[in-house]
């Protein structure tokens, strides 16, 4: 039984995008509190058909990379 889902999020042209690690789960948002709503609506989404293999409410831990611009 896995009780943790991670995600790694980018940020690339003005969007913040979210993907499962460990779940084909993939969303995305404008904003990082946009992104977030959006992490656990895709995640219960996911739980509700795979509800024998997961745990009702797991543990989320997210990772970011970020992009710094670089300058000539």
């Amino acid at each position: 039984m896995k009780n943790i889902i991670q995600f790694t999020i980018t940020h690339e042209d003005d969007m913040y995008v979210a993907s499962g690690i460990n779940a084909p789960i993939v969303t995305d948002g404008k904003t990082f509190e946009e992104l977030e709503k959006n992490i656990e609506e895709a995640t219960s989404l996911y739980l509700e058909e795979m509800e024998d293999e997961y745990i009702k409410t797991p543990a989320i831990i997210a990772n970011f990379e970020f992009k710094f611009p670089s300058y000539a």
